[in-house]
């Protein structure tokens, strides 16, 4: 039986054309993109695709749009094997970490790409995402159960956990890295899976919840933060959550203007999730005073996850109507394997 496929076509530089004026890209319809690609007939599956009207530069992608492409999987769930999501780079790991928590209990891949260069182009790396991922969204295991059961991200030689995954190059063909969690697959001759990494989920009706609530932000410490800047930031209107993103370990200031600051935001209700800025390593509370002086004031460790996945969380858990000491709660725990927890 061939193997069926759903290609949500989103946009990004996959899917541009230059435009023979201004020579700037801009996103071309789905028509285009296939044009480019005609070895695709060659894989012998069913192929279907929608397309976002206009297709947007991913640096447009809002929680609106997140929705829209979790609905269009939803609703086709049923009847595809896999579905490959093409998409812009700058945004692809803010999209991927919210589908990973809107659609959970996952038992069919869906497989996020997109390309340094459009496909239209002679050096593109396009055509290659674009066929390795429908690759290997129709992969079986020995079992006969799709090899990949959850949301990822394929660029060029590797295939990651998708809440695991940031953008680390604006100018290499491999573009995204894990960099606390394995690769899912390597891209060489032939496609090598780590049996280990990849999610197994029971089988079972898919989990689904669309809701975002978009009342978080996030505050970088930096040498120079003042006491004045901090309190006004804390002190934004509406805010829920608010993603600390700290030095090294989970580090910041033991100035006693800071630690105060920080625990009245966390006293008047206010969550507040301590991220490291290093993009390998993670978040232990108790190895440094500062870490643990940070801890104390009620601020929540998320241990190695990363700044997209943090963000996303929060706005998944806020659209739940939880309570705050359970949103704070879930916030310590994977909920779709997006970070390891440590005891420390």
């Amino acid at each position: 039986m061939q193997p069926r496929i759903l290609i949500i076509y989103t946009g990004g530089t996959i899917g541009m054309i230059e435009d023979p004026v201004t020579k700037a890209l801009k996103p071309f319809d789905f028509s285009h993109l296939m044009e480019n690609v005609p070895k695709v007939k060659m894989l012998d599956y069913h192929i279907d695709n929608l397309q976002f009207d206009p297709p947007i530069d991913s640096s447009d992608m809002s929680p609106e749009h997140w929705q829209h492409i979790a609905r269009s999987i939803a609703r086709n769930y049923d009847r595809y094997d896999g579905f490959v999501v093409l998409h812009g780079t700058d945004t692809m790991a803010y999209t991927a970490s919210a589908l990973s928590f809107m659609l959970r209990r996952l038992s069919k891949p869906i497989i996020i790409t997109g390309s340094q260069l459009p496909i239209g182009e002679v050096r593109t790396d396009g055509e290659e995402n674009l066929i390795t991922a429908l690759q290997i969204a129709a992969a079986k295991g020995a079992d006969g159960r799709p090899m990949v059961q959850e949301v990822a991200i394929l660029f060029e030689n590797y295939l990651w956990r998708g809440c695991r995954s940031t953008k680390r190059s604006a100018d290499h063909f491999n573009a995204f890295k894990s960099n606390n969690y394995p690769y899912l697959a390597k891209i060489g001759l032939g496609i090598t899976y780590d049996q280990d990494a990849l999610a197994r989920n029971a089988e079972g009706p898919l989990d689904v919840n669309f809701g975002l609530d978009t009342s978080v932000m996030c505050i970088d410490v930096f040498p120079g933060l003042t006491e004045a800047t901090l309190r006004y930031l804390l002190d934004t209107p509406g805010i829920k959550g608010i993603v600390l993103r700290t030095y090294g370990a989970g580090n910041a200031p033991t100035a006693p203007w800071f630690i105060d600051a920080i625990r009245d935001a966390c006293r008047r209700g206010l969550i507040l999730f301590n991220v490291t800025q290093c993009v390998n390593g993670a978040v232990h509370s108790t190895r440094y005073v500062s870490g643990d002086l940070l801890a104390a004031t009620g601020v929540i460790s998320g241990h190695d996850i990363t700044f997209e996945a943090a963000i996303t969380k929060m706005m998944h858990l806020f659209a739940l109507d939880l309570g705050h000491d359970e949103v704070a709660r879930r916030l310590t725990v994977p909920l779709a394997g997006e970070m390891t927890v440590c005891d420390c």
